[in-house]
Parts: C-alpha cells; structure tokens; sequence
C-alpha cells in the first residue's frame, strides 16, 4: 500500500517538482560550481575573495540591484558561455545574467548565493551598410549604439536613456522616440544569436526557430541568453526637439495640452514626447521632452503646448544624438518602478492632475530620505502597435488603440526604506488603476521595461500569447532551467 501511494503521488508531480527534488540531492554548492568555473575560465571568473568583486557586484545602476554572487563570471565570448550555462544546467546552480545592468529590481540583473553571469564583453558592434543592418552585443549601452552609428548617418530604434543597456531593453520591448515609425526595439530585430539552457547556440529570426524569435520579443530572460542582436537601422540627420519646463501647478495645463496632442485624427509619427513630474519636488516641476524627427522648427503636433508659459525652454534644431544627451535620471541611490495603462481622456488627465497633488503616498514617499517620485506618461499610438504587426508581431498583445503607459519612479537613499518605498509607490500605482477602470478607461497591460519586481507583466500578455510562451520554453528549455535557476526577473510561471 506504501508503494502503491508513493507512486499516486510521484505520478501528480509536475516536471519541474521532479527536477527540483533530483536538484536537491547531491546537489552541489555554488561555492563548489565556482571553484569549477574558475579553473575552467580562471581569467574570466572573479571569486569573493578577489579585489575586483566589489565593483563589480555592485556595478548595477540603481542600489536596490546590488547583491552578493558567490562569484562573477564574464564570459569571453560564445564558446565561454556555452561551457558555463551547461555547467550550471548540469549541476543546478542559481545564476543571473546582467548586461547593462539598468533594470533596479532586486536580483534581476544580480543574485545572492549564486552565480553571476556578467555579459560585459559582449560589447560588438559590426554595421552591414548594404543591409542596413547592425549586430550589437547585449552589453552595450544605448549611447554607444547610436554614437557607432551615427558615423554611418544611420540609427537604431532604442532606449531614450543614453545609459540604459541594450539586452534588457529588447527584451523587454523597448520604447523609442522612433517607435511611431518603426514600432517597439524589440520589433526590429531581425534574429537573436541565443544559448540556450543545454549550452547549444542557436539563430531565431523570421526563417529559423520562428516561435523563439516571437518569444524573446517581450519574453525577457525565459528562455535563454542572448548573445548578439541583429537589427534594423534607419537614416537620421537633424531633428527638432528638447526640453520645455513647466511648474508643477501648471500640471492640470500641461495634461490638457497632452490629451490634445494624442486625440488628434491623424497623429505625425515623426513627433514623439515624454512627460516627466516631479510632485514631491515642486522645484522640478514638469519636464515636457519633446522630439520631432525632422530639422522643423516648432512643428505643428506640438501646437497644444505651445502657448503654455515656460520656465525654460531647450528646443532647438540639433542632432538625434545631442537631443538624446538631454535625458538623464536623478542622482539617487536607490530605485522602484511601478507601471500601468489606460486610454488617454480629457476628464481623466484631470482627475490624475488632482490625485498627483492630494494622494497621501506622496507624503509617504517625501517623508524618506531623498524621497523623490517622478510620474512619467509616455504615449503609445496605434501606428507603434500596427509597425510592431508589420514586422512580425511580438508576444506582448497589444490592441490597436491609442493609450498611455504610465510609470511611477520613486527614488531614496537607504536600504531600510526599501519597504516602505515600494508599498508606498505600489499603492499609489493601484490607486491610479482603480481610478482607470472606474471611469472605463484602463487598459489590461504592463510595460515591461517600467515595471516592479513584484508586477505580473507576462500575464498581462494575454491567455493565448501565455500560452504560447509556455509551449516555446517547453520546446527550447524542457526542463525549465530558465524558470527554476534564474529567480530574477519576470517570470513566466509554471
């Protein structure tokens, strides 16, 4: 009878409860795995006891990512990585893969009692000028790409922060200035070079492994590492925009002057936008980033701001890259980010004019050191989500309809403040939503690249694209390496 009860229970276990118990036993430490990988890649493998750990540990932007790997490797090239995914798959070791290393979330770019995987010499750039194509390694910053290319008169749809890393940008989709044009980042790659979790290197593009390109684009780091980018570039020369400031009782105003830039019939693609306030810093204010990619001064899909008064004002014709330069992030220790959607209206810009002024969160975020909370409102129009169609599609379900992703940044200076500064951000992020769906204007999506650790971004993708992620990771990771030994992230769930 006792066997017969052991094998009714072994026979409901699911796949990845059976690889978690054969993982437990004899599983070896990630102390034990390191002393491996040091002896196979001795140049490339940093132990805690070495004097380059510290920086490199804590190399991630925002404090909040900071950890304690029992060790880091940074892989040479494809060959190096090959050997450490399959030594880690093997032997059941917990890792995290870091590339530019923006993304604040603790132990999403970064682990505990575990191995590092620091992609930092995947740095290449290689342009195919009769292609109009470029490779780009996963380390790179988005100032390098655009600085290598721009020697070509050329560029690349990409992050709008000079400083944030290509990897986890694609990954997780990626919104450009250029995005109207040619939709998400992630929508113009045209393959990704990938290790998969049995240490094989494999091409997805439109021809070869079809459902692995569509996966990795807004699939994060599910189902395997990405080695390379191969993508579309497009020409640039001058273009028009910069920065207007407002003060934060102009905010009512300034939404308005938003509500009627997105609501026109035929939006120009060439013009783009970002709007930035700062309600626990009234000296900030609001910041209008303003971009419209043609040398054209003052052009007419901006003429809802124009006669808004300034209190300064950068616009001016300069070059893509001079105007990207202009975009930068408070100097702050410590990071969250908390994001939602909706359908831009009139009435509800001006009930969110009012929420950011009387929410008790704010005063719970002043209260911290630094405390500092930046609402971002980024607009997303149907030609971004029908030139995303236009190349392939991708896995994120986005329904063709004007909206806004919203994005809370809340920044602070201590580790003992973490708590507090994400529940104080998070519920105020709930508060905006229930707001949305009580006036019907919500939209059932969470952008990745803005999200916080504990957000359900893939499920927000909708039950078929799920489900299809799920039967992707079945075919190229059968036994889950991806989902069971790197915690960080936005997992896909079992």
């Amino acid at each position: 009878m006792a066997g017969f009860t052991f094998r009714l229970l072994w026979s409901g276990l699911s796949l990845l409860t059976v690889h978690a118990l054969a993982a437990s036993i004899g599983k070896p430490s990630a102390a034990t795995v390191c002393e491996q990988l040091y002896t196979l890649q001795q140049n490339n493998t940093v132990l805690h006891s070495q004097p380059q750990y510290g920086s490199l540990s804590t190399e991630n932007w925002s404090e909040t990512a900071w950890a304690n790997p029992t060790c880091i490797v940074q892989p040479a090239n494809v060959v190096h990585l090959q050997e450490v995914v399959r030594l880690l798959s093997q032997k059941n070791v917990q890792f995290a893969i870091r590339s530019g290393g923006h993304l604040p979330s603790p132990l999403g770019a970064n682990i505990n009692n575990g191995v590092l995987i620091d992609m930092s010499l995947f740095s290449q750039l290689h342009y195919h000028p009769d292609k109009r194509l470029a490779t780009i390694g996963p380390a790179l910053k988005w100032g390098e790409v655009y600085e290598a290319l721009a020697e070509h008169g050329m560029t690349a749809v990409g992050g709008r922060i000079l400083d944030v890393g290509v990897g986890g940008l694609i990954l997780g989709s990626g919104l450009s200035y250029l995005s109207d044009l040619y939709g998400l980042a992630c929508d113009n790659v045209v393959n990704f070079e990938v290790v998969l979790a049995n240490g094989s290197l494999v091409n997805a593009n439109a021809k070869s492994n079809p459902d692995l390109f569509w996966a990795l684009k807004g699939g994060a780091n599910n189902f395997g590492i990405v080695t390379a980018f191969t993508v579309r570039t497009y020409p640039i020369g001058k273009v028009w925009g910069g920065i207007k400031l407002y003060s934060l009782d102009q905010l009512p105003t300034v939404l308005a002057a938003f509500d009627a830039y997105q609501s026109v019939p035929d939006k120009d693609p060439y013009a783009n936008l970002m709007i930035q306030a700062a309600p626990t810093n009234a000296s900030v204010g609001v910041l209008v980033n303003l971009v419209y990619l043609k040398p054209e001064s003052s052009p007419a899909a901006f003429r809802a701001f124009y006669d808004i008064p300034t209190l300064a004002d950068s616009t001016k014709i300069q070059s893509f890259n001079e105007f990207m330069a202009g975009g930068v992030m408070p100097n702050i220790a410590r990071w969250d980010w908390h994001a939602t959607s909706f359908t831009p209206s009139s009435s509800f810009y001006s009930n969110l004019s009012t929420l950011m002024t009387t929410a008790p969160e704010i005063k719970e975020i002043s209260s911290l050191n630094t405390g500092t909370l930046v609402l971002g409102l980024q607009p997303i129009s149907t030609s971004l989500i029908a030139a995303g169609q236009a190349r392939g599609s991708n896995a994120l379900g986005l329904i063709a309809r004007n909206q806004t992703w919203l994005v809370l940044d809340v920044g602070w200076q201590f580790s003992s403040d973490d708590d507090a500064a994400h529940m104080a951000g998070g519920k105020l992020k709930d508060r905006i939503e229930r707001m949305s769906v009580t006036s019907g204007n919500y939209v059932d999506y969470i952008f990745m690249n803005d999200a916080s650790w504990d957000q359900d971004v893939l499920e927000h993708y909708g039950p078929s694209n799920v489900a299809r992620l799920r039967q992707t990771r079945a075919t190229y990771d059968p036994t889950a390496v991806f989902q069971r030994l790197v915690p960080g992230g936005f997992k896909l769930g079992v």
